[in-house]
């Protein structure tokens, strides 16, 4: 009998622990798009990140537990990503307005836009989003839209804790 309920207790452990495993996560990565909208002529950008990351760096940077619950949680989200995000042109911010985001399966994802009508080359996205909290985390910033002069302008630029600015330089389609 003993050694049945041994058996069990080792296996019951080995699946707790692929189950909190697969709770905790080692690779940290987010993504953010930013679009020219030919509709609009705005910059679109939408991060995605883990929700729980986002949560554990803002309960850290503010020394409060922070949830979902917390009377602030939508205030706090905001804050964050307009302080760790943005975009410079000619040294100048260039204005990012918050539209929201959502939470979807353990990611949230944010919308901001600018009312900029095209994505110039010597655009610099500065991106520290999660990169102080977590020493792993790289982030990938993709680019689509046209410079002043109407050629495609689109790419892709990655983040981590070596480097947090990068500059859109032009990758001309034929």
């Amino acid at each position: 009998m003993n050694k049945v309920f041994s058996k069990y207790f080792i296996a019951i452990s080995f699946y707790l622990g692929l189950v909190a495993s697969a709770a905790s996560h080692t690779y940290f990565f987010g993504v953010s798009d930013i679009s020219a909208n030919p509709n609009t002529q705005h910059l679109e950008i939408v991060h995605q990140f883990t929700t729980h990351d986002i949560e554990n760096a803002i309960a850290e940077t503010k020394q409060i537990h922070f949830s979902a619950e917390h009377k602030n949680y939508d205030l706090y989200i905001q804050q964050y990503f307009e302080q760790q995000f943005s975009l410079e042109k000619n040294r100048v911010e260039i204005p990012l307005s918050w539209l929201g985001f959502e939470i979807i399966s353990g990611r949230i994802i944010v919308y901001q836009e600018s009312t900029e009508q095209s994505l110039l080359p010597q655009t610099v996205v500065k991106n520290y989003i999660l990169i102080d909290t977590y020493p792993k985390q790289v982030n990938t910033v993709n680019f689509q839209g046209v410079d002043d002069k109407g050629n495609a302008l689109f790419g892709s630029l990655i983040f981590d804790y070596r480097l947090k600015e990068a500059i859109i330089t032009p990758k001309i389609s034929q």
